[in-house]
């Protein structure tokens, strides 16, 4: 098979796993919706052709010996409808946004930097956050403002996050230019040490939280529980518009992979380049984080297995990472909700427990190659 086939059935193949993880995503949880009717009360909400499709596919499972949909009372179609649309779809196009941005930012830091170990998290993105975070749910604990939750549309503490990630990463940028120009290493150096100087301001305020440490500890975990319209109103804008941008970039990024002063002769304005990712990565990630928390490994783990599919060409690695950290959030999503139900698993808990060890397997897959 040739190589651009093989590519294209992967990219096929991972396009089909999205549309089933989401369709498992829809049904699963504690009130169990059949496969079939989850998927036809999205379908519906398509616009122009959704009541007819839905229709079609209703005939289509009502033929089915044993169809799954037989189970369900009709007369409760209205409660399923809001469970689909208004509980577990927002989250679910939330999971697709997260997994989407934080894997095409990390395909495009880790093709930056030329370090396989570079992930969105790495300049001082989740620090920030993290560090907003705090700040935004200490003061609304402190003022009394329970109606501003960590899940209520109208919750400031994504504000919060978001200025704190993008303040940070001008921090680092700031402290690692010199003359105008931009060392790689140095400003990896810099996220680090910023990173961990804030990280220990997290930690001071934890320690002085009191009773509202639970909620800053669960953020930290990173969760997509309780999220609304406004939670993905409020994070697509970046990720989309970032997203494409990364995409567009990605023969400068080929040009950059052959080293900077290679890049310089073959026409590459190298320090505007990195301004321009640098930025990019950083909306996206804040974006991120500042909705559903610190979830790791999607970042780190899911542009490797890209480069595995399709190899290392960025126009089509870093719109691959994208859709396969949608299939792997939205994944690790559901599953931290149906693993030990009724309570649920942060779903950062889940990612760093399937994205370690096949971390791992990959760095072992390197060494004996």
């Amino acid at each position: 098979m040739p190589r651009s086939r093989a590519h294209r059935t992967r990219i096929i193949l991972l396009v089909v796993a999205m549309l089933a993880v989401v369709a498992w995503a829809a049904s699963a949880g504690t009130a169990g919706i059949p496969t079939s009717l989850a998927l036809r009360i999205v379908i519906s909400r398509i616009p122009l052709v959704g009541r007819a499709l839905a229709r079609s596919l209703a005939l289509l499972t009502a033929r089915l010996p044993g169809s799954l949909s037989d189970s369900w009372d009709p007369s409760m179609l209205e409660s399923a409808e809001i469970i689909v649309l208004e509980v577990r779809l927002p989250r679910i196009v939330l999971g697709l946004l997260v997994g989407a941005g934080l894997a095409a930012t990390g395909a495009s830091f880790q093709g930056l930097f030329r370090n396989p170990l570079a992930d969105p998290y790495i300049i001082g993105a989740s620090s920030g956050a993290a560090l907003g975070a705090s700040i935004g749910i200490l003061s609304a604990g402190r003022a009394g403002l329970a109606a501003l939750s960590l899940s209520s549309p109208s919750s400031y503490i994504p504000i919060f996050a978001f200025i704190g990630a993008v303040i940070t990463v001008i921090f680092v940028y700031a402290l690692s230019t010199v003359d105008g120009h931009m060392p790689t290493d140095t400003f990896l150096l810099a996220g680090v040490v910023v990173g961990s100087f804030v990280w220990a301001v997290v930690s001071f305020l934890m320690v002085t939280a009191g009773e509202d440490l639970p909620k800053v500890v669960m953020w930290l975990m990173g969760s997509l529980s309780a999220k609304s319209w406004a939670h993905v109103r409020m994070t697509a804008p970046y990720v989309l518009v970032g997203t494409a941008a990364l995409t567009a970039l990605g023969r400068d990024f080929n040009l950059a992979a052959c080293g900077e002063e290679s890049a310089r002769y073959m026409g590459l304005d190298v320090e505007r380049f990195k301004k321009v990712v640098i930025a990019l990565g950083s909306l996206i990630t804040a974006a991120a984080v500042s909705s559903s928390g610190l979830i790791g490994f999607v970042g780190l783990v899911v542009p490797h297995i890209a480069r595995m599919m399709i190899g290392p060409d960025h126009r089509s690695l870093i719109p691959v990472s994208a859709l396969g950290g949608a299939v792997f959030m939205v994944a690790a999503d559901t599953l931290a909700r149906v693993i030990i139900p009724p309570r649920e698993v942060p779903v950062g808990v889940i990612t760093a427990m399937a994205g370690a060890p096949f971390f791992f397997y990959l760095l072992r897959l390197r060494k004996k190659g």
